[in-house]
């Protein structure tokens, strides 16, 4: 495939990770009130409708408005491009990479827009046994951990090619 095949088919996965994780939070947003627990699997998972000022797990959420939006805006711009980097640095056959790439920068952004719009992300999913709950979360959260996953797989499993020592030519 082309390159611009190749970046049409990466964008798209991208822009359909936001588009399903912002829709997803409209709809939790206008069907649901702040707090309010819909269980969905009894014991282990329910819609739990919650703001996280915070970043993963609510770390930071308890800082002040203006340093969240300057240590989130620094740090997605930051991460933003560390995941430019990398695309541009795999071979353009890597899809593995690629879409994992793909996945991080379109979760990324989705939770960029909600801290644009609202000062905070908004989460719904939560998954939990008894009384031990995991941190809720959302498409966008899931679509970075994911693609973190597959991509720390995929470069802990690549094989490289061992580098060819250079044949020295004998003067005869």
């Amino acid at each position: 495939m082309n390159g611009s095949g190749r970046y049409l088919i990466l964008a798209l996965v991208s822009i359909s990770t936001v588009v399903l994780d912002q829709l997803s939070k409209v709809q939790i947003m206008q069907s649901m009130r702040l707090h309010e627990s819909i269980p969905i699997i009894p014991e282990f998972f329910s819609l739990t409708y919650i703001r996280n000022p915070g970043a993963a797990f609510g770390l930071l959420a308890s800082s002040g408005h203006a340093f969240r939006l300057v240590f989130f805006g620094l740090t997605s711009l930051f991460a933003l491009g560390l995941l430019g980097m990398i695309f541009f640095r795999l071979r353009e056959d890597d899809w593995v990479g690629q879409l994992s790439i793909a996945g991080i920068l379109g979760g990324a952004v989705g939770n960029l827009l909600d801290r644009v719009r609202f000062g905070e992300v908004i989460d719904f999913l939560d998954f939990y046994i008894n009384g031990y709950h995991w941190p809720a979360f959302n498409v966008a959260d899931a679509a970075i951990s994911v693609g973190v996953f597959f991509l720390v797989l995929h470069f802990a499993l690549d094989k490289k090619e061992p580098h060819a020592e250079p044949v020295l030519q004998q003067d005869r």
